[in-house]
């Protein structure tokens, strides 16, 4: 007797706990324990998306140090008037220590042989690239320069990706390309309106096809580089750029301009300063469009429009129009758009998945 009354006991007590299958209540009478924050676990984490992160080298390691390269250029060339194919093999110069590296890993330095020819074709298309824009910059001013072959390199990425790589944007991608390309022709615009005549305007025209053409091979080498894919990609084209521009430069250099020794340490500050933001610019931007679109990249280069921009008011105290703030606000607001519309996290689980 005295055990069933305990059983019985139990039961009441379970009843009054909430055990009840159709009133579940808490039991008041425990102490409840302490509540913690609630936390994702590792698969629910967010982490940045593939494009997300190469928009973002793109903007920090591709375009601001490359809006110094033109500035630093023409700073030389009014310095010491150093020659654009003589600046141009300095810069390489800068390229041929990651040979070293290939070695230490034991990878060839002209690449596999199945992808040799695209790799160095790669490489000439960005040295001539460099060229043109280095070679525009002397007769138009640095900004100008730069917005032509951001704004056409863009517009030829876009054009062939979709007719080459079948690869679709979307409507707000779409709007930050348009509006960049915009704000690039507010930029220029007023400048091709008002050529002069005669052999300084000849010159002047020339320099923008120059830069035109330097658009034009950019988005081409960045459309062969997302063909490679094979181990040390990156470090070998890097190193076959250097190798390429100087067997090129070298004697483009004796037989159209004459070889300049600068012995004013402006020239050669400004000289180390445009190959090593130059080469930073070449790696971020390479890594940069196998995460994203090339014409997305391209749109996120156009920050280095206005970084000239700037430096040619402040450091070489040449005109700003009231056209290039406004076309630089559109850039800058267009890149806003294409940024913030990638912006966009992954799960980790998916990743994985």
């Amino acid at each position: 007797m005295v055990g069933g009354s305990g059983e019985e006991k139990g039961q009441k007590s379970g009843f009054m706990a909430g055990s009840h299958p159709y009133f579940n209540l808490p039991d008041f009478t425990q102490p409840s324990p302490p509540s913690t924050p609630p936390s994702l676990s590792s698969h629910q984490r967010c982490r940045p998306s593939d494009a997300t992160k190469g928009l973002l080298v793109a903007l920090l390691g591709g375009g601001l140090p490359a809006g110094f390269v033109g500035p630093f250029s023409r700073m030389a060339y009014q310095a010491s008037h150093f020659p654009s194919l003589e600046l141009l093999i300095c810069r390489c110069l800068f390229h041929l220590p990651i040979a070293l590296l290939l070695k230490l890993r034991g990878d060839p330095l002209l690449g596999p042989p199945d992808v040799r020819g695209r790799a160095c074709l790669h490489a000439l298309l960005n040295v001539l690239s460099i060229g043109c824009a280095y070679s525009a910059v002397q007769v138009v001013p640095a900004g100008n320069a730069a917005t032509v072959r951001k704004g056409s390199s863009t517009v030829c990425s876009a054009l062939l990706a979709l007719c080459l790589e079948s690869q679709r944007l979307s409507g707000y991608d779409w709007c930050g390309l348009l509006g960049s390309t915009l704000g690039l022709i507010i930029i220029v615009g007023p400048g091709l309106g008002t050529l002069q005549e005669g052999t300084t305007g000849l010159y002047t025209a020339l320099g923008y096809v120059l830069a035109f053409l330097g658009g034009l091979a950019l988005s081409l080498g960045l459309l062969v580089y997302r063909s490679l894919d094979f181990p040390s990609c990156l470090p070998t084209v890097a190193f076959l750029f250097g190798l390429v521009g100087l067997v090129g430069s070298v004697p483009g250099l004796f037989m159209l301009q004459t070889p300049v020794l600068p012995k004013d340490p402006l020239s050669w500050s400004c000289v180390g300063a445009v190959g090593i933001l130059a080469l930073v610019s070449f790696v971020c931007v390479s890594y940069a469009v196998t995460k994203a679109h090339p014409a997305l990249v391209c749109a996120v280069l156009h920050s280095e429009v206005v970084v000239a921009l700037m430096l040619q008011y402040y450091v070489l105290y040449e005109t700003v129009a009231p056209s290039d703030i406004m076309g630089a606000g559109v850039v800058l607001g267009s890149i806003a758009i294409i940024t913030a519309q990638n912006l966009s996290c992954e799960r980790e689980g998916q990743v994985e998945e």
